[in-house]
Formats: C-alpha cells, sequence, structure tokens
C-alpha cells in the first residue's frame, strides 16, 4: 500500500472521528434546556453580570409605574402589616435579629426571601419571625404565643405530622440510653431497620449516613466506580442538595466537567441517553413531575407572573419508563433521589407510586423520624466499595456518625409506627384524590374571589401561581402571613402539608389563604397596566439593569 493510501485512510478515519464527536456534541447541545438553567457556565456568567440596584422610598411602590393613587394604597397596606408584625411578634423578631449577625443561613435567606432590587427595603420594615417554641397538630407557636398553620412541612421532613415525630424522638431516646452515643459499631435495632428498607426499596443492600446530600453522593460515586464512566445527567430544574455536582450553574462556584444538565421530559435527552457511552448515572427527583425544567419555585425570583406548575402522572410516569428502559440497555445506573419526596407519595416511594425500578434509592429527612439521616439503598453490584481481584481498587465512604444509635432508633420507631397497615391506609389510600380535591376546592375559593392566584399539586405539595402580569406578588407572603400561616423561607413557591391535615384543618388555611389574598388585593399590589404582559415586565427590569450598569436611577 502506497504512502498516499495510507495517509489517505488515517485522514479520512481522523475525519470520521471529528464528524462523530461533533454529532454527539450538536445532540448534548439540544438536549439541553434553551434557557439558563440548562447551561451552567452561561449562566454563572451571567449571574457575575447582573449588576446590583435596588428601589428605595421614592419608587419602591412604583416600579411597574402605577399611578399616584394606586402607590398611595400599597404604601398604607405595607405600613398596616409593618405595624403588625412589630406590634404582635416582639419577641420573635427581636429573637431573630439577635440571631442574624452570627448566623450566616439566616443572612442569606433573609437576603433572598424577595427580588433583591425590594430586599433591602422589605427586610428593614417587615420583619419577621425565625424562631418557634412549640408545635402541636399542624399549628406552630412562636415566641409570643402566635399560632401558625405550618405549611413549612419542615422542608419535606413532615410527612405524618410534629406529634408523630415527636414521639418518635422520644421512643427513640429510651431505646438508645442504654448504649448511648457509643459510634463506629451498631445499635442492635439496625437489623430490623435493613430489613425493612430493603423491603421497602425492594433492593439488596443499605448503606447509612448523615444527610440526604451525603446520601447522593455516594450513590453518584458508587455508580461511577462501578460503571467505570465518569458522567452525570440530572435533569434541568432538579434538586439533589448542594454537593457541587449535582448543583450547576447559579450557585456553585466550581466549573462542571462531568455533570449533563439535560432538558426533563424531552425525546432529545433520550437520544443522549442512547448515544454515549460515559454516562455512569442518572438523577431522578419526582419532585420535578409537578414543574418540569423550572428551578424550585422560590418568591425571591418573582419578578413577573411566569412560575409555571402543573402535575400530569401519566404523561411523567410514561417518561420515566423511558427512562428506566434506557439506562437498561445502556447500562446506565438509575438513581432515584427520594430524599424531599420519599413516603410522602407511597409507603414504597417513587417506585411504586409510579410503577419504575430504580437500580438505587437514596432516602432521608423523615425517614430518621425527626432526626437528620441520609440512605442509600440499591443493588448488591453496585453497593459493594471494592473489588476482590484488586485489593488496592476501593471506593472508599464512611462518616463518623454514620448508624448513629439515636439516629437508628429514631428511624426504627418511624418505620414501625408508620409501616403499620391501618398507618398505611390512612395516609396512602386514596391519596392523590384527596388533595387533588383539596388543591380544587382552593382554587375554586380563589376563583370566586377574583383574585389573580392558584395553586398546582403534586398530592400533598403545592405550589402558587399567579395568573394576571404583577411585579409584586412576592408580597403575598406577608399578607399569609399576617393570616396566621407559616411559611418556609421560599414563601410561596412550595406550601408543604403533613398528611395529618383534616377537612376541617384545611378549610382554616383556605379561609385564611383567600382573605390574605383578598387583602392583597384590597391594597392595590395587584394592579396592572391594560395589556401588560410578563414579556414586558421582563423587558422593563433589563432596562433597569442597563441604566443600573450606567449609574442612573432604575425607575
Amino acid at each position: 500500500m502506497s504512502t498516499a493510501l495510507i495517509i489517505y485512510g488515517v485522514g479520512s478515519l481522523a475525519s470520521v472521528g471529528v464528524f462523530v464527536k461533533v454529532k454527539k456534541r450538536l445532540m448534548l447541545s439540544k438536549a439541553k434546556h434553551p434557557s439558563l438553567r440548562g447551561h451552567s457556565r452561561m449562566s454563572q456568567r451571567f449571574a457575575r453580570l447582573v449588576p446590583y440596584y435596588e428601589f428605595d422610598e421614592t419608587n419602591i411602590f412604583r416600579a411597574d409605574g402605577a399611578p399616584a393613587a394606586i402607590q398611595q394604597s400599597r404604601a398604607t397596606g405595607f405600613a398596616r402589616l409593618q405595624t403588625l408584625f412589630a406590634e404582635r411578634c416582639p419577641q420573635s423578631i427581636a429573637s431573630t435579629e439577635a440571631l442574624k449577625p452570627a448566623i450566616s443561613d439566616m443572612q442569606f435567606t433573609a437576603a433572598y426571601r424577595v427580588p433583591y432590587p425590594f430586599s433591602r427595603f422589605v427586610r428593614e420594615r417587615l420583619k419577621v419571625g425565625g424562631v418557634l417554641q412549640a408545635a402541636s397538630g399542624v399549628k406552630v407557636t412562636d415566641l409570643d404565643g402566635n399560632e401558625f398553620y405550618d405549611l413549612t412541612g419542615s422542608y419535606g421532613v413532615n410527612v405524618f405530622g410534629t406529634d408523630f415525630y415527636r414521639d418518635c424522638i422520644e421512643a427513640a431516646v429510651q431505646a438508645a440510653r442504654e448504649l448511648g452515643p457509643v459510634l463506629g459499631a451498631y445499635h442492635p435495632v439496625v437489623a430490623n431497620n435493613v430489613a425493612r428498607l430493603k423491603d421497602i426499596s425492594g433492593l439488596d443492600e443499605v448503606s447509612f449516613h448523615m444527610s440526604g446530600t451525603e446520601a447522593v453522593m455516594q450513590a453518584v460515586r458508587l455508580a461511577r466506580y462501578h460503571t467505570k464512566r465518569a458522567k452525570l445527567v440530572r435533569f434541568c430544574g432538579a434538586y439533589h442538595g448542594w454537593w457541587g455536582d449535582v448543583q450547576p450553574g447559579v450557585g456553585n462556584p466550581q466549573r462542571m466537567h462531568d455533570t449533563y444538565t439535560l432538558k426533563d421530559m424531552d425525546d432529545d435527552s433520550l437520544r443522549v441517553l442512547r448515544s454515549r457511552k460515559d454516562i455512569a448515572c442518572v438523577l431522578i427527583n419526582p419532585l420535578q413531575g409537578l414543574h418540569p425544567n423550572a428551578n424550585a419555585p422560590g418568591d425571591s425570583t418573582l419578578m413577573a407572573s411566569d412560575r409555571g406548575g402543573h402535575y400530569d402522572k401519566q404523561a411523567y410516569t410514561a417518561w420515566l419508563k423511558q427512562v428506566r428502559e434506557v439506562c437498561t440497555a445502556r447500562g446506565i445506573v438509575l438513581i432515584f433521589d427520594e430524599v424531599f419526596m420519599g413516603f410522602r407519595l407511597a409507603w414504597g416511594g417513587a417506585q411504586e407510586y409510579f410503577g419504575v425500578k430504580a437500580d438505587m434509592v437514596t432516602y432521608g429527612k423523615t425517614l430518621g423520624g425527626g432526626l437528620p439521616v441520609g440512605v442509600v439503598c440499591g443493588r448488591a453490584d453496585l453497593m459493594k466499595r471494592f473489588r476482590a481481584e484488586r485489593p488496592a481498587d476501593i471506593c472508599f465512604a464512611r462518616g463518623t456518625f454514620n448508624a448513629h444509635p439515636y439516629v437508628m432508633t429514631a428511624m426504627n420507631e418511624f418505620l414501625t409506627r408508620a409501616g403499620t397497615e391501618q398507618m398505611r391506609a390512612t395516609t396512602y389510600n386514596g391519596l392523590d384524590a384527596r388533595w387533588d380535591g383539596r388543591a380544587a376546592q382552593l382554587n375554586e375559593r380563589l376563583r370566586q374571589a377574583n383574585v389573580p392566584v392558584e395553586v398546582a399539586n403534586l398530592a400533598s405539595i403545592f405550589t402558587v401561581k399567579y395568573t394576571k402580569p404583577c411585579r409584586y406578588n412576592w408580597m403575598l407572603q406577608y399578607y399569609l402571613r399576617a393570616q396566621g400561616l407559616a411559611l418556609s423561607w421560599v414563601g410561596t413557591g412550595r406550601l408543604i402539608f403533613s398528611h395529618n391535615y383534616t377537612d376541617e384543618d384545611f378549610e382554616a388555611v383556605v379561609q385564611r389563604f383567600v382573605a390574605a389574598a383578598t387583602s392583597m388585593k384590597e391594597d392595590g399590589f395587584w394592579w396592572a397596566r391594560d395589556g401588560a404582559t410578563n414579556k414586558d415586565i421582563k423587558r422593563g427590569v433589563l432596562r433597569e439593569m442597563l441604566a443600573a450598569w450606567r449609574g442612573n436611577s432604575p425607575v
């Protein structure tokens, strides 16, 4: 063979190789969500470019160009809330303000409770308490003795009600008293916990960790170790804890190299999974069925009224089955992240609820019976941390507080109490119908009140949507607090009901919710120009940013 032919052949092969790489890269780019959420590097660059600006007393109530009468009405309503909180919650507010300088978490949540141009003005005047002294039933009590219906759900922990978890912890302390906080060895109840978790998950082995984030970290480590692949796939908007590899984009100071963030419920993403050989695992957070391709909603991002939220169980189930099929065909580890949703949808979690089998499942929050915990359940071949034939090839993971005796006894109490036939029947029989009906009840009352608000839900988790273009939707959280509804720091983005809410309890929440929305409407916060659109609002925000870059007033 001549040298020329050899060179031509090598060149042809190189060209084919380049073509294949380019094709795969284009396919990957197409599978990413077109928004900044789907492009982590672009979102990080954009975040660095966003200028800070703020509204002061002269323009805080006219960011949308409202006439003077509406501005005055808003100012009057705002001042009324300010006085109400100050008079009703003085001890709670004072305790919170005293703690804030020394607790960075409190500083962060205070700063990001509302969109940043409004943040300083609001947090200096509408102070809310972050300290509670008691809880009972579906209510919590602050330091001033005020009772609130709890819509925080303790960020997902509180599935069965605070009294249930209090009983679990008290019984756990008694059960672990004889051994005490002795670490390293296992308390005898671990055997029962493992047997129950294997039965619940339908998987072979279990490992214990100190948090849900840790559990996700370990599941991904093991998937990479056993597949000998580096890439992790998560879906746009899904939250899997604060670990860098699963939190691309804004909020993560490092660049992502081994994480692909793809479109949820999209054929382009399936094509990527089918075509690539470097994907170790796919992470699924079932909560994304409520808001596919959107980040966990929070009032701090309510610049307009385009927050989404709609749950279609049939469509999301079909999607998960497609993902399962392609993962099986390509040897990709399918991980269900049940840290937030575990035991809320079904006793067997998302696997039972959607009828889709995972290779690994991570749990946290509620499984600890009220104490911190993380758990990984997985197939035996995926859970092994060493290779017998390669003694130096290990996947090390340990933690001093893993399987802490008090956590294990609290978990045992949780699994025993929540796992009774009566408790499971009470909780899960008719669950979708019950909570869908309650969401419909609230929506109907909101329609009757003629307020531009509605809710969407996935079982007992609700998100609030706004039906009229507005820049002040974030104010609703304060009107709800004034009506005795306790919200998490993300405000109306996520309302998490515990399953011990009775129809009477929920009716009380509906009345307060409607009263809050009606009051906000009367105070003029939902005024809008005729023909105003969310696109108009976003263009206005962009103009404000450009003005801030030039050093001019935003309004």
